[in-house]
């Protein structure tokens, strides 16, 4: 049987080796937040691990093992809805330098941290220098729906990529998850449209809590939802996260 690539599932001597053979770890980080009234609140948990694992699987030129998902990140915006974990920029900074030191520990030298929630770009991104003097690490950073964009556009019939608990989330966790989604409540499951792209954000800004701009809790429209579409969502993004993690330039 195969050796799985879960650090979850593998010996502390399985780890090791892992390590000695200059394994790529990929840290999937994401939240635990409402998503609607039909995805849980574990959508960008169970999704970023799902396209890590696929993305993994797909790397077949290097060593990858996948880290446990850091489930909590920064949330602060879906509060009002109930449901949700939210963390402040010290105590995420903290528990993500802490995760990446135990892996240098470890012996690991590279780390791929894949991102699945859009609340974390804004810290990841503040982070990446000061984790770059603070770790021997060659670390890099993406978030899971940005690195396919083209083959987005082309699957998804309303929208050009992943807003929030929209046709494109819903269509994954009909994968991922199909038992855990409320299909019954399709009809209630859309929003205002909205881009996290930087055309789609106010030249000047302030915090705005989800409740103010989508009673429903939706970016987007969930309702042209359907597993074949997240079938085809899974393998474009995992196929550009595994071309990413092989890319001798991506560590050059």
């Amino acid at each position: 049987m195969a050796q799985s690539i879960l650090w979850k599932e593998l010996t502390a001597e399985d780890l090791r080796a892992k390590a000695k053979a200059d394994a790529v770890v990929l840290l999937p980080v994401a939240s635990i937040e409402q998503h609607g009234p039909h995805l849980p609140v574990g959508v960008d948990t169970i999704l970023t691990e799902a396209v890590c694992t696929r993305a993994a699987q797909a790397a077949t030129k290097v060593p990858v093992v996948v880290a446990p998902v850091l489930w909590c990140g920064m949330a602060e915006h879906h509060m009002a809805f109930g449901g949700t974990f939210t963390v402040d920029i010290p105590t995420y900074r903290a528990v993500l330098l802490c995760f990446l030191k135990s892996m240098e520990r470890h012996g690991f030298k590279r780390v791929f941290i894949v991102n699945g929630h859009g609340g974390n770009k804004t810290a990841l991104n503040a982070f990446l220098p000061d984790f770059a003097v603070e770790t021997g690490l060659a670390i890099r950073v993406a978030t899971y729906f940005d690195v396919a964009p083209d083959a987005m556009k082309l699957i998804l019939e309303d929208q050009e990529g992943v807003r929030h608990a929209c046709e494109a989330e819903t269509s994954m966790m009909l994968v991922a998850a199909p038992e855990t989604v409320k299909r019954e409540r399709f009809a209630e499951a859309f929003g205002p449209a909205f881009s996290h792209g930087p055309s789609g954000l106010p030249a000047v800004q302030r915090f705005a809590s989800f409740k103010e701009f989508s009673a429903s809790g939706v970016i987007g429209d969930a309702r042209r939802a359907n597993a074949d579409k997240g079938e085809r969502l899974f393998a474009a993004v995992a196929a550009a996260l595994a071309d990413a993690i092989q890319d001798a330039k991506t560590w050059g």
